[in-house]
């Protein structure tokens, strides 16, 4: 049985408890974040925290855990559950309050919950990794740089998506790709440009999207941060997303259209071997 933490105290998953009047139940007034585990070890923890605080401060919610007693409880976690790859999610909420749609007051106590989930992240050679995409509009809220856990609309993608055959969705707003409904989204043109949304309100700032961004231009690879349409995507030579979970993943069918081989592109192959590489080497 997993232990987890909540408010400052490490406990057994089935005995964890939050109270039923916490605004992050109420309100979905609440950010996370989710921390990849490779040998043990956190990756890209410190931009996972400034992430974070960025969250928190969009939504004026106050918060007091240091980074580093922040980083302490990430490592105790891991260890209790002896994850060896695996996530560590945290969730902070404004806290506990009567019910109101105005902010109780500053000095309410954070909830704070973390748990680990063991997976294989790392198991699976590319050859035997692809992703099938379907467009669906982009109905989400207008803020979504900020990770908040309001996730429902992400969840009906995905649902949608395994209705019909595929693995996600990628939102279109006016006409262009925005992201994938937990990912970053990515496609290479003909003639081998990673071509990526630019940051803006309409996206999540993804961690691993900036490491995997540093990546290309460490293999001097060109990189276009921009909008991109359907059609465009579809016609691409590769596709490929990123996240915390997955890394780098081939895309390989957008709606019905196959793209490049309908294989794992040599573009994201070595980007995904470069980001374990680097990630391995700078995990904490």
């Amino acid at each position: 049985m997993r232990i987890v933490y909540v408010n400052g105290h490490y406990v057994p998953e089935n005995e964890a408890s939050v109270s039923v009047f916490d605004r992050g139940f109420l309100f979905a007034d609440a950010v996370y974040e989710v921390t990849s585990v490779l040998d043990g070890k956190l990756l890209d923890f410190k931009g996972h925290y400034e992430r974070l605080k960025r969250s928190l401060n969009e939504l004026d919610m106050p918060f007091s855990m240091t980074e580093e007693e922040l980083l302490a409880a990430h490592r105790k976690l891991v260890a209790e559950n002896n994850i060896d790859e695996g996530l560590v999610y945290l969730q902070v909420t404004r806290g506990a309050a009567d019910r109101d749609f105005v902010y109780p007051d500053a000095s309410t106590p954070n909830t704070v919950v973390m748990f680990t989930q063991s997976k294989s992240l790392t198991g699976k050679p590319i050859e035997e990794l692809s992703m099938k995409v379907i467009t669906v509009d982009d109905l989400r809220w207008q803020r979504c740089d900020i990770k908040t856990v309001q996730l429902l609309y992400p969840s009906i993608v995905k649902n949608m998506a395994k209705k019909q055959g595929a693995d996600d969705g990628w939102l279109v707003r006016d006409g262009v790709i925005t992201e994938g409904s937990s990912n970053n989204a990515y496609i290479v043109t003909e003639e081998g440009t990673i071509v990526t949304r630019d940051l803006s309100h309409s996206i999540l700032a993804g961690i691993t999207r900036a490491s995997v961004l540093e990546c290309a231009r460490q293999l001097q690879m060109k990189v276009e941060e921009r909008p991109f349409t359907v059609e465009e995507a579809k016609a691409a030579k590769e596709a490929f997303v990123s996240s915390a979970t997955t890394f780098v993943y081939p895309v390989v069918q957008i709606d019905e259209a196959v793209i490049g081989t309908g294989k794992p592109g040599p573009v994201a192959a070595k980007l995904r071997e470069i980001y374990i590489e680097n990630s391995r080497a700078t995990a904490i």
